[in-house]
Formats: structure tokens, sequence, C-alpha cells
């Protein structure tokens, strides 16, 4: 991996958290991901799934997770499955942990090989009473479409073991997952200043002639001289009618004079994401309509920032932030104030320049797991990206920062280090480069 070294005590921590959390004489098994085949013999780069890499650390294919606090041998409490070498594999893929490696990457006493697995379980399975199994379950999407290593594990263990009473890890997952430890935060900080050292860095080459993608090569450049692992989902590279389109991708267009552009982006650092949105004039100079647009956004921005306090619930957050962005759509001339005063309440009129949501859960994954009827904790961490899109004026305009509620105030972990967003500074940082 390109990252430094983690404390194995983030991961120690997360496992006491995850086993006081589970019925008595019970055994939670967490798989790896699957390996992904792209064509021939080649695969994806792996991507470790985030619930074993949240209590293991182990970013490593076929590895495998048990925890069974009640076993009778407190041996057997905490072991971890890991891929066994030999030269040959050293050869094609390289270096794979030895045992002692992932007991120093994980905090896990007992490592065993990964062909062991089965031979051992089945030993231990019979002494509980009670199987975790974990699914990629998400609010967005499930994964029960496609058969992936959880789903053909789960039934595999329904049918070699039919009488014992098997339990969901997911719920314990995303209730854990969602409050972010201090070790976990000064992990999403390098995301962030990963993707602010790449947002200034394409502060300094953005102008007319240039190609969305020569962007994108930019940002990616500084992700991997910083260490990332790259970017924390595709980036978005969208000039002028393109930012109007949300997860638009192809990155293909070349920047005109006059444009803004749209850039959504973040860097992924130990698995941990950060989540960046700017919208900047191609030219280095908004116009005065860029000017009002973008200011209006961040209007908003602000506002809906503020409301990221303890007690708040995501959709009461979303509405309270429509209404914001309804005003200021009306003193845009977007929107007419005798239109929205007759408007169905269920149809809101401003849906129409503003279609998503303003926030969600950041951690693992950009899109992290958390429940929208949960009210907002201290530890959470949420993007804030109201925009607004104007299709008739081939405009975009989104703003995001990364935000972290507090008891108190909250943090805006991009406004602590002084990511550019105020019209002023980012028309200053594209024409002297300061």
């Amino acid at each position: 991996m390109k990252y430094r070294p983690i404390d194995a005590q983030l991961f120690i921590e997360n496992r006491k958290r995850f086993v006081a959390k589970m019925k008595p004489n019970s055994i939670a098994i967490i798989n790896a991901n699957d390996e992904m085949p792209r064509s021939a013999d080649g695969v994806f780069t792996f991507r470790q799934n985030p619930d074993l890499f949240y209590l293991t650390g182990v970013d490593q294919e076929k590895t495998i997770l048990v925890l069974f606090p009640d076993c009778p041998n407190p041996k057997f409490r905490e072991i971890l499955f890991v891929r066994k070498t030999n030269k040959l594999l050293e050869i094609w893929e390289g270096h794979k942990l030895t045992q002692k490696e992932a007991t120093a990457v994980s905090g896990i006493a007992m490592v065993r090989w990964t062909e062991e697995s089965e031979v051992i379980l089945k030993s231990l399975v019979n002494t509980a009473d009670n199987i975790y199994l974990n699914l990629n379950e998400h609010g967005r999407k499930s994964s029960l479409s496609f058969p992936d290593k959880d789903v053909r594990f789960v039934q595999h263990m329904k049918e070699a073991y039919p009488l014992h009473h098997f339990l969901r890890a997911a719920p314990i997952f995303h209730e854990l997952r969602a409050i972010k430890s201090e070790f976990e935060l000064e992990l999403m900080r390098e995301a962030i200043r990963i993707t602010d050292k790449a947002f200034r860095r394409v502060m300094n080459f953005i102008r007319p002639g240039v190609y969305e993608y020569e962007v994108e090569a930019e940002i990616i450049h500084e992700y991997l001289i910083n260490r990332a692992n790259g970017p924390a989902y595709s980036s978005i590279v969208a000039t002028g009618k393109n930012a109007c389109c949300l997860h638009y991708v192809d990155n293909n267009c070349q920047l005109q004079e006059g444009e803004m552009i749209l850039m959504d982006f973040g860097a992924e650092y130990a698995n941990y994401a950060a989540d960046l949105s700017r919208t900047l004039p191609v030219s280095g100079q908004f116009t005065d309509r860029q000017k009002d647009v973008y200011n209006a956004v961040l209007r908003v921005f602000k506002q809906a920032r503020a409301m990221l306090v303890p007690g708040t619930y995501l959709e009461e957050y979303h509405k309270a932030v429509g209404k914001v962005m309804e005003g200021e759509l009306i003193g845009l001339g977007l929107l007419d104030a005798d239109e929205v005063k007759k408007q169905d309440p269920k149809k809101p009129l401003y849906k129409k320049y503003f279609m998503h949501g303003t926030s969600h859960y950041l951690g693992i994954d950009v899109h992290d797991v958390g429940s929208k009827y949960r009210a907002m904790e201290a530890g959470m961490v949420f993007t804030c990206e109201p925009g607004i899109y104007i299709p008739e004026e081939s405009l975009g305009i989104r703003i995001e920062n990364d935000i972290l509620v507090t008891e108190t105030t909250p943090i805006d972990l991009m406004d602590e280090i002084g990511t550019p967003v105020e019209v002023e500074a980012i028309e200053e940082f594209m024409n002297v480069g300061v």
C-alpha cells in the first residue's frame, strides 16, 4: 500500500466496539472482497471490503476475520486468516503478509492461513448459537442482486449449518462506522489535505483550450505523489453544459473561454475518502451572472453547513436547505415568488434547479454507511454540497466541503486548511498563483 502504516490500536478499538454489540455466544465471520476480473487473466485493482478493513486494517485479498468473544478457548476469540504465500506467488504478484506482519497490522495474535479456515470454522461454529454474516447493505443500493463473495458465503453457511440462527452484521457496522474516532479523523484529514493540494494544482492549470481529461490527469498526479490510493470515486470534470449532468464522468471536452468548470473529486487515503466540489471560471474571472449564481450557492452552503449539528435528521435538514435554496432561486430570477406560493409541497419548484440532496455520510466509503433515520451526533462526518444547475445557460455550480459534527459548532475540515471557496480568493489564486 502507498499509505503510511496505521496504528493497530484503531482496529483493536473497533473490534472491541463491534463485539460489545454481539449477542451472547455468537460468532461473526467477515470476508475480504472478491478480486474482480477485468478481461482475460487480468483483474481490477483490489479494493478491500470496508467492514473487514475497519476491523483489521488488512488490505489483502482472500482474508477472513472470525470473532467469537465467548469461545471457551481464549486463543480462538479472534482469528485472522490470510493468504499463504510462496516463491511463485511472490514472483508474479509480489509480497503478501506473513502471519507476524498480519498481527502487527491488525493487533490480532491468532493468525492462520486461509486454507485452514474451513476446518477451524467448523469446530468453532458448532459451539456457537448465533452466526453474524455480512452483506453490502446500503440505503442507496443492495448487493443482493450481485453474487459477490458475501452473498455466496451466506448461501454456503446456510446450507452447511441449517439449524443455526443467522444474524445481520450490517446494522452493527452502520451504527459504529457512522461515528469517527480520532484515528479515523486523522486519516480523513490526510485525504482532505491531498485533495486540497490537487485543487490548488488545477487552479493554476485551468485555462481555455485544455481538455477535461488533462485537468483530471493533474488531479490524479497530485494524489499519487502524496501517497493516496487514488481517487475515492470517479472524478467529475465538467465544463459548460456538462456541469448540468450530475454524474458526468466522460471528461473529454475542451474548456472554452467564458465557461465555468465544475469539478467533483476526492482522494482516498488509507481507504478513507475526501469529497470536494468546486466550480471555477475557465478564464480566471467570473462574469457578473456567474458570480451571482456562485454566491447564491455559497450562501446556501454556509447556511446548510451551520445546520449540521447534533439532533438534526437528514430528511428534515434537506427540506430546510431546500427552503433556503428556494429564496436564492427567486432572487436569481429562476423561480417566480407567486408560483412558489402556489406550488405542490410534495413537488417543490426548486428541484428544477437543485435536484439532489445536500449531504451524505463520509468515511471509508465516499457514500458511507449510516441511517437517515438516526439523529446527527458528534463524530459524524457529512458532505455539504448544494448546487444550482441551469441547462438553458449551460451553467452548473456546486460547492462541497466535508463537515465534522461536534457537540457545538460544526467543523469544516476543508475550511480549517484554507481550501479556497470565496470568489475573490479563487480569482486571485487563478490569476496570481498565490
